[in-house]
């Protein structure tokens, strides 16, 4: 089988650590495992960590029309339309993405109305994943909602299209850390998890597939899911087969 080539398609990763850089983020060092394999196909990459940035709350596309004084989030808005890929990355605390993905997710929703030159939804054509570490429970329920949001909104989701790593309960080191409590740590804690590096490895190339497919056949058809052909009272075609 001749290998695919993924280098016409671009990735974005989002960070939503808690911590502004240059602070080493944990969920930074697990996103690099992907993004490794999304450099060695060629894949155009991009990292925003969302806290960096000047990004409003709220549920509107530009909040500076909304009461807010600054919103960065629509020139970030761009480097998500350019993208073939978003990955989400999140910690996990008290069991839940932190509060940054939330905040993304409400961003993305924000926009979820436009729609593309076949009048479908704005995400649809694109592929979305999701990237999660902490100490505690919470991996699978964190990719539960974040999966679920991407879908809801518009993206792909491919089979295995979340990664994660927890650590023990409670206190300890934290994915990637060569020290706790003064004691050297190596391998690195994490990267020698073979149910991790498994998981992100199919996970990355799930969403290279499924990313290639959709921008090889120009996304999805516009049969039966444009807004635009629904709002001009073509709806009838769909809800009434006899009538095709």
């Amino acid at each position: 089988m001749s290998q695919p080539d993924f280098s016409i398609l671009k990735a974005l990763y989002i960070n939503c650590t808690l911590k502004k850089s240059p602070e080493k983020s944990h969920t930074d060092t697990l996103m690099n495992v992907s993004k490794e394999i999304m450099k060695k196909e060629k894949v155009t990459l991009e990292e925003i960590r969302l806290i960096d940035h000047k990004v409003a709350s709220g549920i509107y596309p530009d909040m500076t029309e909304n009461g807010w004084n600054e919103d960065e989030w629509p020139t970030l808005f761009k480097k998500v339309m350019d993208a073939d890929i978003l990955i989400v990355g999140t910690p996990i605390w008290l069991g839940e993405k932190s509060s940054e993905c939330q905040k993304l997710i409400e961003r993305l929703y924000a926009m979820s109305g436009k729609t593309n030159e076949k009048g479908q939804y704005i995400f649809y054509g694109k592929a979305g994943g999701c990237i999660i570490t902490g100490n505690e429970d919470g991996v699978k329920h964190c990719a539960m909602g974040i999966l679920y949001a991407l879908q809801h909104v518009g993206y792909s989701i491919p089979p295995q299209a979340d990664a994660g790593w927890i650590g023990e309960v409670g206190p300890g080191p934290s994915y990637g850390d060569t020290e706790w409590q003064g004691k050297k740590i190596n391998p690195p804690i994490g990267t020698d998890s073979d149910f991790t590096n498994r998981n992100t490895t199919f996970m990355t190339y799930n969403l290279l597939h499924l990313a290639l497919m959709l921008k090889n056949q120009g996304g999805y058809p516009k049969y039966g899911n444009s807004r635009e052909d629904w709002d001009n009272g073509k709806r009838w075609q769909f809800e009434n087969p006899e009538y095709r």
